[in-house]
């Protein structure tokens, strides 16, 4: 009966994982949560936009506030207002 145990520990410890990791656009996160970039989507002016804004694969962000689907995020220590399409094209995990 141990063993079943040990072995069934791994397995809902990478099931909490995946869920950690679980990649979704920036607006589904709410006032006060945290995330990384996974990446940005999208090509052209939009998307060179929002990589000089700091939103690069890996960086740190928090959403400061919403309303209206609109959103105030901080990253890379600066707050930033984004429109919800913009916002749409930031994938997080």
């Amino acid at each position: 009966m141990e063993s079943t145990m040990t072995l069934n520990m791994p397995a809902s410890s990478a099931r909490n994982a995946a869920v950690a990791t679980q990649q979704m656009p920036l607006t589904f996160l709410r006032a006060g949560e945290e995330a990384r970039v996974v990446k940005v989507r999208g090509k052209g002016d939009v998307h060179h936009h929002l990589e000089n804004l700091g939103f690069v694969p890996g960086a740190a962000l928090r959403v400061v506030s919403e309303h209206g689907g609109n959103l105030i995020i901080e990253v890379k220590g600066s707050q930033i207002a984004l429109d919800r399409s913009a916002a749409s094209k930031v994938i997080t995990g």
